[in-house]
């Protein structure tokens, strides 16, 4: 059984090149550098990773608008009640299940599905 060797994309590269002629616009795009930005996971390639090789004819798209930043960019939902409900917006498409907090203890409490907020507003009569 003939095991496969991985190899790089820059030894790729240089098989395809010896073997058949190459366009030298084709041949700019191939060696560019890769420019790994990091996710919101963390992963991130070193320069001579195989893994890499993904990414030879294309760029990778990271988001930078990472959920959990955009949930603490949401201002605090304040009530006036023990319990609020969320059932994750207005738009039942992009929703989800109705679920109730409790908001007796202080402090903010999030949502479990989509992260919103609410906070008690305390009252002294």
């Amino acid at each position: 059984m003939a095991s496969r060797m991985i190899l790089s994309p820059a030894r790729r590269l240089a098989s395809v090149v010896s073997t058949r002629s190459i366009t030298t616009q084709v041949l700019a795009t191939q060696c560019a550098t890769i420019k790994d930005e990091i996710t919101h996971t963390g992963q991130f390639y070193e320069a001579n990773d195989y893994r890499n090789a993904r990414f030879v004819n294309a760029t990778k798209v990271v988001n930078p608008n990472w959920a959990i930043k955009l949930i603490d960019e949401l201002p605090i939902v304040k009530s006036e009640q023990r319990v609020v409900c969320c059932d994750g917006g207005t738009d039942p498409a992009l929703g989800h299940p109705k679920v109730y907090i409790n908001l007796d203890k202080p402090g903010a409490h999030a949502c479990g599905y989509c992260g919103q907020r609410f906070e008690k507003i305390d009252h002294h009569h």
